[in-house]
């Protein structure tokens, strides 16, 4: 059973450069922020085990002197710079921690606290004028700006209105991001009236309101847009307005059978085909009217078979042939068999799997295949870590991850690593990167059976993983489907995406009477005590977790927004780096030392032994705003069993001294 691998990169969405400042000059003494991408690393550093000197800036000087000084600092000792809330002079250094690449959210949070101090104002007016300056040349200020841009977002929307001229300004900015955040806080706040006028003004406005759907935090919001995007669908528009449209559709939580029908029918015109198809796929298979599913399959199958061979590996049609597999399920058995004969006679089955970002998931649990014939796998990474993936022989999966995580960089199965080379393994996608994707093509086993696929990067098979499900009949399955057996035995079904809003008022009440006991097995059943020790148990990859409610002053919500929010404030000893070498690898670690000629990483957490990489094959460094630990760990619990969790945590004491 051979198979094929090769990667491609992924164009990242282009946002616009800010070329002006807001209306109101709240910088203060920052000049312009330029590149903050932290290109050259001067602050080298001695062994990070040791304690790092407060570096000295000089804030009494020229903004562009103070700038150049905070630029040159890396992440750690950027935090590090003396700043305070009584003199001017440090709104630079807020500035920069605040728009800095690879912060945590909280670290943000306390720069805006600092800015709005300082400057008298308030989060979403310095948070705007943040947007607004920031550069957005490179991904990583893109990010940067989404971020901000949630953050303004998550305000009350009380609070937006009550900025709705300010807003409304940034809607007229010279670049798209500003425009877009203005328009996504118009409607957040409820200004809906006040967004439509504003977008009514050109067809650039009309562009900017409908990228701003996409931002708007609030399902019930975006879903009273549905008439007005359907309505930029007509002709009379432009055609980017036209394809915006059909894009900003797939946002809407509302209507969506009839979103489907209508762009159902606009997947036979090439100009919309690509978008078109993207926006159906976001739609839940059980919103697809099945008449308008028959029509859509037989236009898709004929666009297959007019589609030159040369050009049936792009995205574009790897997309299309996706969508054309989920819908035959939706016919009778006789026409998905006809259907999918025609489209074996020219392309292979593709199944396309994404990352979730912060979530270490996959977002597809299980898929079928059709024993004894060709499919493609298409492994498109979303998040910031890196991932593999593997498909093992039924009941392999825990022995291979673990033989893997063991083997670290080492080659191992077909000469890559963390995949062990061993006969369990049948099929695997070496390490996917941040932003790009790789395809694997293989004919499907023999033997009927439910076949685990896992990332083999130590630590995350445990929330990382599926089941390639092998079937004699694939439309019979698919008419029918059935879940498989989870392979580590995880049977929990989603309960909620839990915030820590849903606990803040009952946090007193809720942690009385818990049995430590049943704590226990939640720490355990939730993965936590393979990184974490409690009282002497448990793994050391993360903190100890001992008298932790006495390192946060006695704060059990902050605690408790620790494990539901992750990557909202992460301890730099454990901040995730990502080294570009001049080779063009990425490697990624915790730094464990670095000096002026080289920098050691821990890549592995299943050995100390660290990847020494020299500074001179270095291009860039840059340190993940995202945890380690996984977001999204708890939603497979209920709120009782959390608290039960919390108040195990909570109990941890440091061991005594033997």
């Amino acid at each position: 059973m051979s198979s094929v691998e090769h990667g491609e990169a992924i164009m990242p969405k282009r946002i616009s450069k800010f070329l002006r400042a807001l209306v109101l000059p709240l910088l203060g003494t920052c000049c312009a922020i330029v590149a903050l991408a932290q290109e050259h690393h001067h602050e080298h550093g001695a062994n990070t085990d040791k304690p790092i000197s407060q570096p000295r800036v000089l804030l009494d000087k020229s903004p562009r002197i103070v700038w150049y000084q905070l630029n040159r600092l890396n992440n750690q000792r950027l935090l590090l710079v003396e700043r305070a809330t009584d003199d001017p002079k440090y709104k630079s250094v807020y500035t920069a921690i605040l728009t800095r690449a690879g912060m945590s959210r909280q670290d943000r949070e306390d720069a805006l606290r600092g800015l709005f101090t300082l400057n008298q104002s308030d989060e979403i007016i310095e948070l705007l004028t943040a947007i607004e300056k920031l550069e957005t040349g490179n991904g990583e200020q893109q990010r940067v700006a989404r971020q901000l841009a949630a953050m303004l977002l998550a305000q009350p929307p009380g609070n937006l209105a009550n900025h709705r001229n300010l807003l409304a300004a940034a809607t007229e900015s010279e670049q798209p991001f500003p425009c877009t955040v203005g328009f996504a806080g118009l409607i957040t706040a409820g200004d809906l009236k006040a967004a439509s006028a504003r977008a009514a003004v050109n067809d650039s406005a009309r562009l900017d309101w409908l990228a701003s759907i996409e931002l708007v935090p609030d399902d019930a919001r975006r879903a009273t847009l549905l008439d007005s995007v359907i309505s930029h669908l007509d002709d009379s528009h432009p055609v980017e307005v036209r394809r915006a449209a059909i894009a900003a559709l797939s946002f809407i939580p509302k209507g969506q059978d009839k979103i489907f029908r209508l762009v159902a029918s606009l997947v036979a015109d090439e100009t919309f085909r690509t978008t078109a198809i993207h926006t159906l796929l976001r739609i839940p298979r059980e919103k697809r009217p099945a008449d308008s599913a028959k029509r859509l399959v037989n236009t898709l199958v004929e666009l297959a078979e007019a589609t030159p061979a040369q050009e049936r590996t792009t995205d574009a049609f790897i997309d299309a042939m996706q969508l054309a597999d989920q819908l035959l399920a939706e016919l009778s058995a006789d026409d998905a068999r006809s259907y999918r004969q025609r489209l074996r006679a020219i392309t292979v089955r593709v199944v396309r799997i994404h990352t979730v970002q912060e979530e270490m998931r996959y977002d597809t649990p299980y898929f079928a295949v059709e024993a004894g014939r060709p499919v493609q796998v298409v492994l498109k990474n979303e998040d910031l870590m890196p991932h593999n993936f593997v498909i093992t022989l039924p009941g392999a999966l825990q022995e291979v991850a673990i033989a893997g995580a063991k083997l670290g960089l080492q080659p191992g199965f077909e000469g890559k690593p963390y995949i062990p080379d061993s006969d369990k393994v049948l099929f695997a996608i070496d390490m996917v990167q941040a932003s790009q994707q790789r395809k694997l093509t293989f004919t499907a086993p023999k033997v009927p059976g439910e076949y685990p696929y896992v990332c083999t990067f130590p630590r995350h098979w445990m929330r990382m993983y599926g089941v390639m499900i092998v079937v004699d009949d694939l439309d019979a399955w698919l008419r029918n489907p059935t879940e498989p057996t989870y392979p580590i035995g995880n049977t929990r079904a989603f309960v909620q995406s839990w915030a820590l809003d849903d606990f803040t008022h009952e946090l007193e009440t809720g942690l009385r009477g818990r049995s430590l006991e049943i704590g226990r097995r939640m720490f355990e059943e939730a993965t936590c005590a393979q990184c974490h020790r409690v009282n002497g148990q448990g793994g050391a990859v993360g903190p100890e977790l001992a008298d932790v409610l006495k390192r946060f002053d006695g704060d059990r919500a902050a605690v408790l927004r620790e494990i539901l929010e992750p990557s909202h404030r992460i301890d730099p000893r454990y901040a995730v780096q990502l080294v570009m070498t001049s080779a063009g690898q990425v490697i990624t670690g915790i730094v464990k030392s670095e000096n002026k000629s080289s920098v050691s990483l821990i890549t592995n957490p299943e050995t100390p032994t660290p990847t020494v990489i020299a500074r001179e094959d270095i291009d860039e460094i840059v340190k993940s705003s995202v945890s380690m630990m996984p977001k999204a760990l708890l939603d497979r619990f209920s709120k009782d069993e959390i608290f039960e969790l919390l108040a195990y945590v909570l109990s941890a004491k440091t061991p005594p001294v033997e």
